[in-house]
């Protein structure tokens, strides 16, 4: 089957959505001029991804076209901008286990059995966007930033109450999320630990600073990826290997979320899913982010996603 591959990039300073074939990347307005951008792809997803398959089936058709190296690209996120970003939070096996032991904590028991629902929480798409090869700025409140690994799921048609066995079926595209944390402000500046207030909490602080959710290379088709529940996610910061895990750790899988999330509020073409982060953060080492450090993120099937802090 033949595949492709949609990202987002600057072009003289514009925004410009573009189709990869056979590593090539041509503008959307070229050679589907009623979706130019990544957006209205996915807006128009069951025609656009059909159209977009045959064109790299007949890689002939793009003889007339001008294809761009992917290297010689500046991306921007692949998807500009969507409704909405939704997180899920505490959502890997391995990584509970890592943070009951920072914090001398029992293990947490699988919600599942327990009655529980993912605990998710939002990000702002303009804000925090960012794209591959993009300088993330450290933000100055915050002295332990830390990173997290995701796979992002990228929604193809509208989506509300959706039951897990549908679920899938409104995914369209796959990527890769750094969901970038400054971990001393999840709690406010003089809130008292553990008061159930409900002021306790930061979650702009924390999540939603400019540039805290670097997403990217490019969006690859559902039906192009490996086994989702099998996929192999590495981070490194500089050279220094630091989440080493699989999907095979994550507590609610992908059709969980997407029937969880679409029960809250009505998902649209291009929202974004990222969910959850294996083991190997900073925070139990005590590592945290600082200028000039470099992180790769790979999710086996999409690629790598690499970003230098500042």
């Amino acid at each position: 089957m033949a595949s492709f591959k949609l990202l987002s990039y600057s072009k003289g300073g514009r925004a410009t959505g573009a189709v990869v074939i056979g590593g090539l990347a041509y503008d959307l307005a070229d050679v589907r001029p009623a979706t130019s951008t990544v957006l209205a792809v996915m807006e128009d997803w069951s025609a656009a991804s059909a159209d977009l398959r045959a064109l790299a089936a007949t890689p002939t058709r793009l003889a007339g076209n001008t294809g761009r190296p992917v290297e010689s690209l500046t991306y921007l996120a692949p998807v500009l901008y969507p409704n909405g970003i939704y997180c899920a939070g505490a959502n890997y096996h391995d990584h509970m286990a890592e943070m009951a032991r920072a914090f001398n904590l029992p293990p947490a028991p699988d919600p599942h059995v327990v009655g529980m629902s993912p605990w998710c929480f939002i990000k702002t798409p303009r804000n925090t966007l960012a794209g591959h090869g993009a300088v993330i700025r450290l933000p100055p409140y915050s002295k332990t930033v830390d990173w997290e690994i995701e796979v992002a799921l990228v929604i193809g048609k509208t989506c509300k109450d959706v039951s897990i066995e549908q679920a899938m079926d409104y995914v369209a595209c796959y990527s890769i999320a750094n969901d970038l944390s400054a971990r001393d402000h999840l709690r406010r500046t003089g809130a008292k630990p553990n008061s159930g207030s409900p002021m306790e909490y930061d979650w702009v602080s924390h999540k939603n600073w400019d540039g805290s959710c670097p997403m990217g290379p490019w969006l690859v088709p559902k039906e192009d990826m490996p086994d989702t529940n099998n996929l192999a996610l590495r981070l490194w910061v500089n050279d220094t290997l630091m989440q080493d895990s699989s999907t095979r750790q994550i507590i609610f899988n992908d059709a969980e979320l997407v029937s969880f999330m679409s029960q809250r509020v009505t998902l649209f073409p291009g929202d974004v899913i990222i969910t959850g982060t294996p083991a190997g953060v900073g925070t139990p080492r005590g590592i945290f982010l600082k200028a000039g450090d470099v992180v790769r993120c790979e999710v086996q099937g999409v690629g790598s996603l690499v970003n230098t802090m500042a």
